[in-house]
């Protein structure tokens, strides 16, 4: 409890210490032409104040699940109750619990056929399942979209479904979806595997055989170190039985289907198979923590700026990962410009869109919270949030920009509406100058960032988003990536930047258009 409440005492101190007197901003309407004033309100001195706490080893790294992370949303939970910035739940509860579940490795084996195999040697799986199945229907590539479709005239509701890695081509070489030389998404295994899952699943798919010859070998190489390391796969628990996932390796796909590599989809054949995959699996208690200001004239349109809270903990060998930049840097830009909207509503100048400040659980573990938030209990409507602005890493140099200090990396600006791509140049050009750097925009850029941060839960929803991001550097989760190596100056700036542009959104008269829908 002591501990605790130093915490506490600490926090009020960094919200009330070097903050920009009130007295300070000119309170009258026609003297305030920009939302400058406010925008000073973000400073150094407070975010170094809240940042020395919140990637302190009092917080041991802020892992999902830990009381390093209750720590953590203790601490955002005060600062907003110390700004008298309420809850955006209508009970008003800051916390929205976001249902966790730690799927252990499965043990077991699966019969098809009338022939055993057995995980590990034979396949790999993440998934758990005792059930019994009359049927396999090979689907090709797995893929519904439009102008293309494996699942023309093939039902599948029941039964297992075979399908293969990648994308077809034409005679010519060409690929059939984009109609060039190009791949599409579908032939990137962290995207495509997910969406092929998920398209089974909605033509009533009862399990998948997957077969991807070329990244088996990484499949298997992570069960492998599941299985040594005692790790499990944390999810969002679904109440529903999920469709099981079987990656297959060669020689067990060619014994099951021979014509794997070479078929056409819609081939069924009428065999028997069963699983026998058991696992203990362990709920996890976690939250996304969630603040509003509402809007004074369209209060039920929303723009969303979001950050994870959480790191990955504590490293085997004890050295905490204390996650300064990654994303200690987002969550405290993220009470500092709410503080700065706050200030403009005390000032008779809040924002006419309501704002909302989501802090999110389970980034680390594969966006889990803003999964949560998105997918399964969006606090306000989605079709009236209008932008999403996250920030996940925004405090320090990425070590290729040396010597070229005064940038930000933006991601996804112009993805699904290029009204905000030009919205938020025009105010960096206006207010902040800060260098823009499109560099990891690129559809063809090998990292595929865009996919890797909360934003992308929006994106998918067909929300415009911005993704602020520092680039990586050699203390990216180590250990080594501590407060003394942050740039305040830097991340004050780009601060400032991501409340200006949250500033245009929320106070325009029409809300972002979107001109492109997500893939």
């Amino acid at each position: 409890m002591k501990k605790m409440t130093y915490v506490l005492l600490g926090l009020a101190f960094a919200c009330t210490s070097s903050q920009k007197p009130v007295a300070d901003i000119p309170s009258q309407p026609e003297a305030i032409q920009d939302a400058s004033a406010f925008a000073m309100t973000i400073t150094e001195e407070e975010l170094r104040e809240h940042l020395e706490v919140y990637a302190s080893d009092e917080y041991a790294g802020r892992e999902t699940g830990t009381p390093g992370q209750k720590l953590a949303v203790d601490y955002i939970k005060a600062a907003y109750e110390t700004l008298e910035i309420p809850a955006a739940k209508s009970d008003g509860d800051y916390f929205q619990k976001v249902p966790l579940e730690l799927t252990k490795l499965p043990n077991g084996k699966v019969n098809i056929n009338n022939t055993t195999y057995s995980i590990g040697s034979d396949f790999v799986t993440f998934s758990r399942s005792e059930s019994s199945h009359q049927g396999l229907v090979f689907a090709g590539y797995g893929i519904d979209t439009e102008g293309y479709s494996d699942y023309s005239n093939l039902d599948v509701k029941d039964k297992v479904v075979m399908m293969r890695a990648g994308e077809p081509k034409n005679a010519d070489g060409t690929y059939i979806i984009s109609g060039t030389e190009e791949t599409s998404v579908w032939s990137n295994m962290s995207e495509a595997i997910g969406k092929k899952a998920e398209i089974a699943k909605e033509q009533g798919a009862s399990a998948i055989f997957y077969y991807d010859p070329v990244n088996y070998p990484r499949f298997e190489g992570y069960y492998n170190y599941m299985r040594a390391n005692d790790r499990g796969q944390m999810q969002v628990k679904s109440e529903d039985d999920d469709t099981i996932m079987i990656l297959m390796n060669t020689d067990l796909a060619k014994k099951v289907y021979p014509n794997i590599e070479t078929a056409s989809a819609g081939e069924v054949l009428d065999i028997p198979i069963s699983f026998s995959l058991k696992s203990d699996n362990e709920v996890i208690d976690t939250e996304n923590v969630v603040s509003f200001i509402k809007g004074s004239e369209k209060p039920e349109e929303y723009v969303v700026i979001s950050s994870h809270l959480d790191h990955i903990g504590v490293n085997a060998d004890g050295n905490i990962n204390n996650g300064a930049d990654d994303d200690g840097s987002g969550t405290v830009a993220m009470l500092e410009i709410a503080e700065a909207f706050k200030e403009a509503a005390k000032n008779g100048q809040g924002p006419k869109r309501s704002v909302v400040f989501l802090h999110v659980t389970g980034e680390e573990k594969g966006l889990l919270g803003s999964q949560y938030y998105t997918d399964y209990d969006p606090i306000f409507p989605l079709a009236n949030t209008v932008a999403n602005l996250n920030i996940d890493m925004i405090g320090r140099i990425d070590p290729k920009r040396q010597g070229n200090r005064n940038y930000v990396y933006l991601i996804g600006s112009d993805k699904l509406s290029q009204e905000l791509h030009t919205l938020s140049e025009t105010v960096n050009a206006k207010y902040t100058n800060i260098e823009l750097d499109y560099k990891y925009n690129d559809e063809n850029d090998p990292n595929r960032f865009y996919y890797r941060s909360d934003h992308y839960n929006f994106a998918k929803n067909n929300i415009p988003i911005i993704f602020y991001f520092n680039g990586t550097h050699d203390d990216y989760h180590r250990p080594s990536d501590t407060v003394d190596k942050i740039n305040f100056d830097l991340l004050k700036n780009r601060a400032q930047l991501i409340f200006h542009t949250a500033w245009e959104v929320a106070n325009r008269d029409n809300r972002v258009t979107i001109d492109t829908m997500a893939k």
